[in-house]
């Protein structure tokens, strides 16, 4: 029997807000996170400005002799847990072997991997620290998060680049339906504020590389050029719904469908038509019944790139049809927050949830001159109230991987 799957708890460490309720606050307002890179000396780079985590305590999640021994990308993963656990309400009211944890991350632990790599070459290969590999691994959030709260369910860290947390909180909503699970902390994060990530993705050009933090990322208007990088982490706590009533828990809103797709197209450029995205959007919408952009909000991938934001506008519609994909509001937070690579797709899932939760829509800003080719609804600067009674979160990634989650307003059907 296929179970329903609510969400009952949410965490945030972002370039915005490093709680939920600052992170919303900052959305609606339109304040941005982005500015100069603080993390190291930009002087020989092409691209200067960032979306950093600002004011993040970790001791305020960690024993001050385990930081030595945790990256900062497991950092950030364990306070957005700890947040979601929290609001939720959860802890010691599931079976441990029935709480699992999906937390993924597109790169792991990148600074611990810098770090150790120049003492090695400074100082020779037996300077290398204890700790290093299980700093870097990119599954190492999951444990961490597990053995924190007893989670000895099912545990999956998904690796998909920038869809990484999208698929994450799409694989986890699967096994809670079909009986693996009765809930799961689900998420993602990433800390890949370094040069050598910067300078790789500069030479790759998928950055932005106007120097004005003010106005550099824009998606969808007609002078973007480039995402800008940004990092954080984002966890729900996914939970089958009648487990949820039974414990009076408070419900934002119900994961109805999911899709997943690649393009097998190219590396890092998405198919010019949109079809691998148009099809996780069609499964995502359509396993959710959603079949009108009436009441529908769209958290758009929405990088700001060239290929994304036009791909991405075909993509919405080609899988729902011009009626409903121009009477749908559509927003890229990414515009605020940046672009949070593995951690992205559950920060925008978070915004969908909230935006159906309190009835608005955050906006795009920096959207002054739209392109002709992105000529959809996308919430221009300023948020819009709105009852929004369903939601689609789109993510796409290097190497063609696509995923759509859908929610809906809670009802008893």
């Amino acid at each position: 029997m296929e179970r329903r799957v609510v969400v009952t708890g949410m965490g945030v460490v972002s370039p915005v807000g490093n709680d939920l309720n600052s992170y919303w606050d900052s959305l609606v307002n339109g304040r941005s996170g982005i500015g100069m890179i603080t993390r190291f000396d930009t002087t020989d780079y092409k691209v200067k400005i960032a979306a950093e985590v600002k004011d993040f305590d970790p001791l305020q999640y960690l024993a001050k002799p385990e930081l030595r021994k945790t990256d900062l990308y497991s950092q950030y993963a364990i306070a957005a847990a700890a947040q979601a656990m929290e609001d939720s309400g959860i802890q010691g009211k599931v079976a441990p072997e029935r709480l699992g944890v999906y937390v993924g991350s597109g790169i792991g632990g990148i600074i611990t991997t810098v770090t150790e790599v120049e003492k090695s070459v400074k100082n020779g290969p037996r300077r290398v620290s204890p700790y290093m590999i299980p700093m870097m691994i990119g599954n190492m959030a999951t444990g961490m998060i597990a053995m924190r709260h007893n989670a000895q369910g099912p545990s999956l860290p998904v690796v998909t680049a920038c869809a990484t947390s999208t698929n994450a909180v799409g694989e986890a909503y699967r096994a809670i339906r079909y009986g693996y699970a009765d809930a799961i902390i689900a998420g993602g994060t990433e800390a890949p504020i370094v040069g050598i990530a910067v300078a790789g993705f500069t030479s790759c050009m998928a950055l932005s590389t106007n120097p004005d933090p003010a106005t550099a990322c824009r998606p969808f208007d007609k002078n973007r050029d480039g995402f800008i990088m940004g990092e954080g982490a984002a966890v729900l706590i996914l939970e089958e719904y009648q487990h949820a009533l039974d414990r009076g828990a408070r419900i934002y809103g119900e994961v109805a469908g999911y899709g997943n797709t690649n393009d097998a197209y190219h590396m890092t450029a998405p198919h010019p038509e949109g079809r691998g995205a148009a099809e996780a959007i069609r499964q995502a919408a359509q396993q959710a019944g959603i079949t009108s952009g009436e009441g529908l909000y769209i958290n758009a991938h929405g990088t700001s790139t060239p290929l994304n934001d036009k791909g991405e506008t075909l993509a919405i519609k080609l899988a729902l049809g011009e009626e409903a994909a121009r009477k749908a509001a559509i927003s890229s937070t990414k515009s605020m927050t940046g672009h949070m690579l593995g951690a992205t797709g559950a920060a925008e899932a978070i915004a969908s949830l909230m935006a159906i939760y309190n009835g608005i829509v955050p906006p795009t800003v920096n959207l002054v001159e739209p392109d002709e080719e992105c000529d959809l609804d996308y919430t221009p600067l300023t948020a819009r109230k709105m009852e929004v009674t369903a939601a689609l979160s789109t993510s796409l990634g290097f190497g063609g991987h696509n995923g759509c989650l859908a929610f809906k307003k809670i009802g008893k059907e």
